[in-house]
This record gives C-alpha cells, sequence and structure tokens, in this order.
C-alpha cells in the first residue's frame, strides 16, 4: 500500500484531531442541487486515517457485470445508527454537521459509510445516492475525506459539464437539495502515483 504522506495543515494545527468551526461554502448547481465545500475541516485528519485503516473492520465486495463477478475497485465499512466509530473525532462531526443541516433534514445523520482507495486504481463509477429516500426526495451526504487528495467529479444526470473538488486531508463536501437525484458524482481512477484516501459519507435515515 501506498505511503501517506502527511498534511501541511495538519503539520500546522495541534496534534489532537478534531473539527473546526463548520463554515463551508455553497456551489449552486442547477436543478434545485446543491454543494457545500470547507477545506480542512477535520484536523488532525492524518491521524484519524491512521486509526480508520487499522481499526474499521474493511471488507472487499463483488458486484455482477453482464455475465460474471468483478471485484469492487476500493474497500468498504459501514456503521449504523446504533455502532460506535471507531474515533471520536467522527462522532464530533456527525454532531456538528446534525445540528447545522438540521433546517434541511430535522432527522439529522445517523450512518457511516466509508470507503478505502488504495491508491489511484481504486474508483467508484458515476452514481447518485438513490437507494431509500433519496430516489423521490430531496437528502443531504456528508463526506469527510481523509488521507491523500482525490478527484471527485460531479456532473448532471444524464451528462454534461462536471465541477472537480480535490479532497482529502480532513476535507468536507456536503452535497444537498436535489443532488442524488439530478446529479451524479464520481471518483475516477488516476494512473499518477497516489497515496490512500479514505471517504466518510455521514447520511441521515433511509439513505444510501
Amino acid at each position: 500500500m501506498a505511503t501517506l504522506q502527511g498534511s501541511l495543515f495538519d503539520a500546522l494545527l495541534d496534534s489532537t484531531a478534531g473539527i473546526g468551526q463548520l463554515e463551508p461554502q455553497r456551489t449552486e448547481l442547477g436543478h434545485g442541487a446543491w454543494v457545500d465545500h470547507q477545506l480542512a475541516w477535520l484536523h488532525g485528519s492524518d491521524t484519524v486515517f491512521d486509526v480508520l485503516e487499522s481499526a474499521a473492520p474493511w471488507r472487499a465486495e463483488r458486484r455482477q457485470m453482464y455475465e460474471r463477478l468483478v471485484d469492487v475497485p476500493r474497500l468498504v465499512s459501514w456503521f449504523g445508527a446504533d455502532d460506535a466509530l471507531p474515533h471520536p473525532a467522527l462522532d464530533d462531526a456527525k454532531r456538528a454537521l446534525s445540528a447545522h443541516y438540521r433546517r434541511d433534514e430535522p432527522q439529522g445523520f445517523t450512518t457511516a459509510g466509508m470507503c478505502l482507495y488504495r491508491d489511484g486504481r481504486d474508483s467508484v463509477a458515476w452514481h447518485g445516492d438513490t437507494i431509500g429516500r433519496g430516489r423521490h426526495e430531496d437528502t443531504l451526504v456528508a463526506i469527510v475525506s481523509l488521507g491523500a487528495p482525490r478527484a471527485l467529479l460531479l456532473r448532471p444526470r444524464g451528462g454534461g459539464s462536471s465541477h472537480r473538488f480535490m479532497l482529502g486531508h480532513g476535507d468536507l463536501l456536503v452535497m444537498g437539495g436535489s443532488c442524488q437525484r439530478t446529479w451524479e458524482h464520481a471518483v475516477p481512477k488516476t494512473s499518477k502515483p497516489q497515496g490512500p484516501r479514505i471517504s466518510v459519507q455521514f447520511r441521515p435515515p433511509g439513505v444510501r
């Protein structure tokens, strides 16, 4: 596995992991969709990355593609509403996000899905989180990105010009409004030397 190079933000901030003040910048995407973005919201993120990489119950998944099963190019882990998260900074993040976005999502964030992108060969194809409520109503998905930055792309569903966000080292991206229904997002493969990244996705009840 590639070695993770530490973030300059983490070197300048206190070594104790925690969240900063939540002050994201919003980008209106159109069709009722928006994203909020904040750099280095979770400081000490490389420490959190190390804990999650070693302590989270990672598993490989397989999926049907045409007439054969293929490996999903990333490792995943899932924490339900009643499951203990592997680092207290994630509990703080979930509480802060739930309070900040209470008007958009009164039930708050309850679950945490995690993806481990081991190197540039790991990826996720274009998709929206439309299992459950996201298929027919506005929902929120909040991503806290740990480790080496990777590009997350957003484009209108059905194709069109895309937005690009480089996410890593404690950065936050929140997709809201109709984003899961009217837009798609992806983490593409890259041939460049790439350190590992963990994406932590907080979701409200009934959203996958």
